[in-house]
């Protein structure tokens, strides 16, 4: 386990989230745990991810979100060395998205 600012991480916040049962209640918990600015700029964060994944440049991603350049930057690093989570969530909803094609043919 890693070590933010002195404490160990906990994972209890990471279990009650595998806990959610639909979109509506993940919604519902994440406006309880954040202020709407920290949700908003996860959503911008997220969004940027998307868009850099299907190979959207800059100028045009900064026009689209309203993303800092240096947010921007900063997500493509983590789309690009990070630990992963952008790319396993990512491919799993193109998954998706291709089987509701599939199943729409």
């Amino acid at each position: 386990m890693s070590k933010v600012s002195g404490k160990q991480e906990s994972m209890g916040l990471y279990k009650a989230i595998l806990e959610l049962k639909d979109l509506d209640e993940c919604h519902r918990f994440f406006q309880d745990l954040c202020t709407v600015s920290e949700l908003r700029a996860m959503e911008q964060r997220y969004d940027v991810a998307v868009l850099l994944q299907q190979g959207m440049i800059y100028n045009h991603i900064l026009e689209k979100t309203g993303a800092s350049s240096a947010t921007i930057s900063r997500v493509n690093r983590a789309l690009n060395y990070g630990a992963g989570g952008y790319q396993d969530v990512l491919s799993r909803i193109l998954e998706q998205g291709e089987k509701g094609e599939q199943e729409d043919t």
